[in-house]
């Protein structure tokens, strides 16, 4: 399962979606640069492979940054935490 992680503005956590195959995450993940680059305030309505059920419509002009990863399980047993950084201490 792949996921794709979108950071918005002023919002403090992300909003997630998953796609079952590498190739439709990459194809989402292409289909989100072009909208924040088109400058456009497009709405984009994204659903879900896992949870079909998740719906989010969002607009590509308050989206500050995407991420693609691919996710084996939760992320404490990946050794990852959920977001884009984790801080060191």
């Amino acid at each position: 399962m792949f996921t794709i992680d979108l950071t918005l503005k002023n919002t403090p956590f992300p909003l997630s979606v998953q796609r079952k195959s590498s190739e439709d995450a990459e194809a989402l993940y292409q289909q989100i640069m072009e909208a924040m680059r088109s400058g456009h305030p497009d709405i984009i309505e994204l659903t879900c492979d896992r949870q079909t059920e998740k719906k989010v419509a969002i607009r590509s002009s308050e989206i500050s940054g995407v991420q693609i990863s691919q996710k084996a399980g939760t992320s404490a047993a990946s050794g990852r935490p959920p977001g884009f950084f984790a801080l060191a201490e």
